[in-house]
């Protein structure tokens, strides 16, 4: 199809693509923030946009329909967008501000001759005036890890399941930039192959900085150096064949297993010395994270009560102040198509954040139901479970399961947890029950906790004790969690006294 009418029409749905890109951005991102940070989150956006307010804490509830009636020239109902596709969440960053900074500045005139025209009784304040120089100042934001990485990965031309896993594995991602789930697990839990989980990996990796999506420290280093053409190096060496020495700083030992002289060893150390351990941190909002639970879970008589933290949420509405001074009539259209789009963005962020609620309140419904044994008796009765089943469920795309459970905590009897614990693979015991990941490494702890301090249990006789609890399970599989539990190997558990 061809032809002026369709060009103009391609273009129209090109403009409007631009425009609703950066608040679905938005929108995602008050999705995926924690509690926390919430409340930053939304000032920013107050801040930025002079037709949003913030409502006393005994005012009206966000969804009061007279707050936010409509100015925007478009029919009342769905104010905010479609969930966006993958490809759609990203376009429209290179934005020519110019007549929005004209624009603002005009109003700001308009609005104090309207404020004075009122009698003073709404004073002009400093506050005001830096609420306004707010937004230009807050137009450039610090970009997380995770959009840093994802921001690589849109230069790449990548097929569906790629781009779907590579999403999960940088979500996994910690504050460190290690990963946090195995390629195998991630697998298991979308459903996606582990070939396409593995290529997205091997993607990863090749992300700046150097060092991400490792899942060891020496993994880590070694990519760092690889990066530097230091691959083949003494010190490169030292990391892959005697990392322990390494960490222990035995030199003389490094250098007869090495051959090599004792400074040129000392000076592999220091090379590696000036590696980053941790590549994600210098993208960290805050290294000493407080843990504040977004959601408590409690029980109450038979039924489980669900409630959402909303103390870090401040309560919006459209300012009347605005939609006085539009009604008034003395704006250029100009001036009055850029307050309308400004209470449209407004009416997206409340519709953001009241569906933000809702959507982890249905996830963690959810959760409850799939983990229904977990919440009565504890962590040894969690049950294996992935996001697409909760997804399938809750009747959304596991992408956004996804982005709604990260970086928040759940409360419940038993302790403070991450939403991410609750989504584990798992075994099948001899009796048929269905045991997580988590519960398996839960009997190992045990088990190592009541051993005998003078024969500690190998990692084998670790595999015949859960074994006779019906759990098969591999030795290397059994070394891996023994690992993540931070447990040392048998030789150096053993207590010599």
């Amino acid at each position: 199809m061809s032809g002026p009418g369709f060009s103009q029409d391609l273009r129209q749905r090109q403009s409007q693509s631009l425009i609703l890109a950066p608040q679905l951005r938005q929108s995602l991102k008050i999705l995926q923030v924690a509690a926390l940070d919430l409340r930053s989150v939304i000032q920013e956006e107050l801040q930025a946009n002079p037709t949003l307010e913030e409502m006393p804490m005994d005012g009206m509830s966000l969804d009061k329909p007279a707050e936010t009636e409509d100015l925007s020239g478009e029919p009342e109902g769905d104010s905010a967008s479609p969930a966006p596709t993958d490809n759609s969440e990203v376009k429209g960053d290179e934005l020519d501000f110019t007549k929005e900074f004209e624009i603002l500045g005009k109003i700001d005139e308009d609005w104090r001759d309207h404020m004075a025209s009122a009698g003073g009784a709404q004073p002009y304040t400093s506050e005001d005036a830096e609420r306004r120089q707010h937004f230009f100042d807050s137009l450039v934001s610090v970009t997380s890890l995770q959009e840093h990485l994802m921001q690589q990965a849109e230069m790449d031309d990548l097929d569906a399941p790629t781009l779907s896993a590579l999403r999960h594995l940088v979500g996994s991602l910690n504050d460190r930039g290690f990963l946090t789930q195995s390629p195998s697990d991630v697998a298991l839990q979308t459903g996606i192959s582990l070939e396409s989980v593995k290529h997205a990996l091997s993607l990863l990796k090749a992300f700046d900085p150097p060092g991400i999506g490792a899942q060891t420290l020496s993994e880590c280093l070694l990519s760092q150096l690889s990066a530097n053409g230091r691959s083949d190096s003494l010190g490169a060496r030292m990391i892959r064949d005697h990392f322990d020495l390494l960490s222990r700083r035995r030199i003389p030992e490094l250098a007869r297993k090495l051959a090599a002289a004792p400074d040129d060893v000392q000076a592999a150390i220091e090379e590696i010395g000036k590696l980053d351990p941790a590549p994600g941190r210098r993208f960290a909002e805050d290294n000493n994270r407080i843990v504040v639970a977004d959601v408590t879970v409690e029980k109450d008589g038979t039924e489980w009560k669900i409630s959402l933290n909303d103390d870090y949420i401040p309560r919006l509405r459209i300012s009347s102040t605005y939609r006085d001074l539009i009604a008034k009539g003395t704006l250029s259209k100009q001036e009055r198509d850029y307050l309308r789009e400004r209470i449209r963005a407004g009416k997206f962020l409340i519709d953001s954040i009241e569906q933000r609620q809702r959507t982890i309140e249905r996830i963690t419904r959810e959760i409850i139901k799939a983990q229904l044994a977990f919440f009565e008796n504890g962590v040894s009765e969690l049950k294996p479970l992935t996001m697409t089943q909760i997804a399938d469920v809750v009747g959304v795309h596991e992408t956004t399961v996804s982005r709604a459970i990260a970086n928040k905590y759940l409360k419940t009897p038993h302790g403070v947890f991450d939403f991410k614990y609750f989504f584990t693979p798992g075994y099948q015991s001899e009796a048929g029950a269905s045991v997580s990941n988590t519960s398996v490494k839960e009997m190992i702890a045990d088990l190592v906790a009541g051993e005998e301090k003078a024969s500690p249990l190998s990692d084998q006789e670790l595999v015949t004790k859960l074994q006779a609890k019906g759990i098969t399970i591999a030795r290397r599989t059994v070394a891996k969690y023994r690992e993540e539990l931070s447990i040392l190997p048998s030789n150096l558990r053993r207590d010599y006294k």
